[in-house]
């Protein structure tokens, strides 16, 4: 029995994984608001090296359409702009001298529903992942039904690798719920 155990908490490490992959990807499809995490893949050359946006300034949403970046150093500003432009993130930011404003669009219609239709393969994707984790458990337990457990004990670790299967696909399906709707919402 504690091979199955083992072979379940395998299963289960996989499916989380694919759960917080699932969470960051939706995390970078914006849903019309402003909010600092949309700059996390924003890098600037920072005295020759690669160095996160975070690092390198304060970046706040004075409000819901707004983010405005405070460099640390005035000398980054030009940086900090190109490395915006250049992040391809569909922003356009503006330098005032002092800081810089970034302003985000209304989504139109078409644009939320391009955006759904990638948190669903964000979404399809993670299934997957649960999927090959439910496959690699149960031809675990397929091996060790030849070499140490019976029947019946195979039996009920592939139930039960369903069961978790069942449970990691739920909520795979309840945050692309939530995302829609926040996507969705005008």
């Amino acid at each position: 029995m504690d091979e199955i155990q083992m072979v379940l908490d395998m299963a289960k490490e996989g499916m989380e994984g694919a759960i917080e992959h699932l969470k960051k990807g939706l995390g970078k499809i914006r849903a019309g608001r402003a909010h600092a995490s949309m700059l996390d893949s924003v890098y600037v050359d920072y005295y020759g090296s690669q160095t996160p946006l975070s690092q390198v300034s304060n970046i706040n949403t004075p409000d819901a359409r707004t983010l405005s970046i405070q460099p640390w150093e005035k000398a980054m500003l030009e940086s900090i702009e190109k490395a915006i432009m250049v992040a391809n993130l569909g922003l356009n930011p503006q330098n005032n001298g002092e800081l810089i404003m970034i302003n985000i669009p209304a989504l139109t219609e078409e644009r939320r529903l391009t955006l759904v239709k990638q948190a669903k393969a964000e979404g399809e994707d993670a299934k997957v992942s649960i999927r090959n984790a439910r496959k690699d458990a149960n031809d675990e337990i397929k091996k060790l039904k030849e070499d140490t457990i019976s029947d019946d004990l195979a039996k009920e670790g592939e139930e039960r690798v369903q069961k978790l299967t069942d449970s990691y696909t739920k909520r795979v399906d309840d945050l692309l719920e939530i995302k829609e709707k926040d996507i969705l919402t005008v």
